[in-house]
């Protein structure tokens, strides 16, 4: 299914008109757990003590102690955290097109050393809606970030395992943390059909002189009885660096059939680097045991010697309210690695 990232209630404040034609809208969701990955490691203070060293006045020599960075061995379980705020600014004009603004706050922890991090907003995003026709500009979601079943039915509190993880290929992406391609996006919508487009101008510098390093992507949706087909081209104009530009072409299949939901995912990532370069595939599926328990499983790797080959079995238990008990657990591996890695967590998860 396509990944939810937030709930949609909101929080309407008008300024100086009705409601209904502009305000702003908040959402978001908070979660928090227990995360364990197997030999985790970090970059952390490092104390190196007994360094001599000299000191500014009178030229005498001291034995101190000097700080730096070193990786290490950290914490294999931590707590995990995120709040997320959606802010979105809207209107709409007398002849129904819709012009919409977004930031994002969010605060994460740092995944290799379980400290906190602080809170700070993204690059912003515009929108311009009307009918079945959408156009995003500034920090914006690509083609691959919005196709259909995509993602599939990810595991775990903090959707630590997917379909595409033997996907290596770096498509546009929206940023949450950070300022994001400064991008275009454009999709379309008919009966049960819908394509979309984007286009990211960039400039790299290739001994001194400027090169083109723009990316673009086209997807095409649809829809029949309960089930999705969605497929997505994309490709970066890199031949300047010595080589071919790298490219990747994503099909996905989804449907529901009652309880039961599930996605298939294959895709080409011509990344032009031999440890990446080939096929990857996966699937997921998702079942309703009961009223409140869903379960969840999701399975993806690729033919590359550095794919990631990932496996993982989740749950989510429904409190009510958009509050919610959700965990899983998996395995990452690859044909390189050194050995096969466990993830697992469990936390809480509310919606506003």
């Amino acid at each position: 299914m396509k990944k939810v990232l937030f709930a949609t209630t909101a929080l309407i404040a008008t300024a100086g008109v009705a409601a209904a034609e502009s305000g702003v809208n908040f959402s978001g969701y908070g979660r928090f757990g227990i995360g364990y990955s197997e030999d985790r490691t970090g970059a952390v203070t490092n104390f190196n003590t007994g360094v001599v060293t000299t000191t500014t006045t009178g030229g005498a020599t001291v034995t101190g102690t000097t700080t730096n960075t070193a990786v290490v061995d950290t914490d294999d379980a931590i707590l995990v955290s995120r709040f997320r705020l959606n802010i979105d600014g809207f209107t709409e004009t007398d002849g129904g097109v819709r012009f919409e603004g977004r930031v994002r706050l969010q605060a994460d922890e740092n995944s290799s050393t379980g400290e906190a991090n602080s809170a700070g907003l993204n690059g912003a995003r515009f929108s311009v809606i009307y009918g079945g026709l959408r156009v995003d500009a500034g920090n914006v979601a690509g083609s691959f970030d919005n196709l259909a079943n995509y993602y599939g039915n990810e595991v775990g509190l903090e959707l630590f395992a997917g379909q595409y993880s033997g996907v290596d290929y770096n498509f546009l992406a929206y940023s949450s943390t950070g300022s994001g391609a400064n991008a275009v996006f454009f999709q379309y919508a008919v009966g049960d059909f819908a394509f979309g487009a984007s286009y990211d101008q960039a400039t790299l510098g290739l001994n001194g002189s400027a090169v083109d390093a723009d990316r673009w992507d086209i997807s095409a949706t649809y829809s029949f009885n309960n089930i999705t087909a969605a497929v997505a081209y994309g490709q970066t104009d890199l031949d300047d660096f010595g080589g071919s530009d790298p490219s990747l072409t994503v099909l996905t299949l989804g449907g529901e059939w009652g309880d039961f939901s599930g996605t298939l995912f294959v895709a080409d990532d011509a990344t032009e680097v031999d440890a990446t370069d080939g096929t990857a595939w996966g699937l997921s599926a998702a079942y309703n045991l009961g009223a409140a328990t869903t379960l969840l499983f999701a399975y993806g790797d690729g033919n590359a010697d550095a794919d990631t080959q990932q496996v993982a079995l989740g749950a989510i238990y429904d409190l009510g309210g958009g509050a919610s008990l959700r965990g899983g657990i998996g395995v990452n591996d690859c044909d390189v690695c050194d050995d096969s890695t466990i993830v697992a967590d469990f936390g809480a998860q509310f919606n506003f």
